[in-house]
């Protein structure tokens, strides 16, 4: 069995004020989770704002230094005191998605251009695979390279250009994606494009996501594993429909309240309903 994500007593703390009335916050508090198969597989981190999601998703990227344990990614420390993967080593293993997509791409670049730097910078092509590459990542979300050539951020809809951001993710075949709040910014009508392209992903692309979100509805959807977090501890963890149909912590029951619905029992139908709305 392959490690597919693994966190080891992952702790993160914020110092507030200044002495001799400072006071420490834990943003993460001994976080230890730990997913392993053969296959590729999605796990939602579900919680509130405030819950400690996004600060574990800056952690597994690096964005901020852990105040002690370790992430292990695809069965390589990537995160901690004895990790020493270098920029580009790393960016060929973990990819991000980010939740505005317009603050991905600097609106005075070409997206092809990012395209073009990953491919070539991280995965390290020469120029005809390169741009071979970026055919191949844009058809798989749905995009054409001659419609994305030349054209700048604001000439795409936000739910465009989030995909050419999974694209541009796909480009050096990461073992792991992290997509924080990928369809918050999106149109509601749209947001189940870009869901059910996270599906596609890792049936046919291989590729496994952690899915950072507040909507139990979508991570109920997608996911084969689900993280419960709460004032910076995971509450509750385990297979998805396991953890959402039958909680067994009274936070988790408490966000599944918080979704209308006709009928408490969880459906796949209710749960594509509830993406929609």
């Amino acid at each position: 069995m392959r490690t597919i994500l693994k966190t080891e007593g992952l702790n993160k703390d914020y110092q507030l004020g200044g002495f001799p009335r400072n006071v420490t916050i834990k943003a993460l508090d001994n976080i230890n989770i730990t997913v392993e198969s053969d296959e590729p597989v999605i796990i939602s981190v579900v919680g509130e704002s405030g819950s400690g999601k996004t600060t574990l998703a800056k952690v597994i990227l690096r964005l901020v230094q852990p105040s002690s344990g370790a992430v292990t990614v695809a069965d390589h420390l990537v995160a901690g005191k004895r990790a020493r993967p270098d920029k580009t080593e790393f960016l060929r293993t973990v990819q991000p998605i980010f939740q505005n997509p317009f603050e991905a791409f600097s609106r005075y670049r070409t997206v092809d251009a990012y395209l073009y730097e990953t491919a070539t910078r991280v995965a390290q092509l020469g120029r005809d695979r390169a741009i071979a590459a970026m055919e191949e990542a844009l058809s798989v979300v749905g995009l054409e390279y001659k419609d994305v050539r030349g054209k700048y951020p604001n000439q795409f809809s936000g739910g465009e250009l989030q995909r050419a951001s999974v694209a541009r993710a796909l480009i050096p075949h990461p073992s792991l994606i992290i997509a924080d709040e990928p369809v918050s910014m999106i149109d509601a009508s749209r947001r189940l494009i870009i869901i059910n392209l996270f599906l596609a992903l890792k049936q046919e692309y291989k590729t496994s996501l952690v899915y950072i979100t507040h909507d139990l509805a979508t991570a109920y959807y997608i996911s084969d594993y689900t993280v419960v977090m709460n004032h910076g501890t995971v509450v509750e963890f385990g297979e998805a429909k396991q953890v959402l149909q039958n909680p067994r912590h009274e936070y988790t029951r408490l966000l599944l309240d918080s979704i209308p619905s006709l009928d408490h029992k969880w459906t796949e139908e209710i749960a594509i309903d509830a993406s929609r709305n």
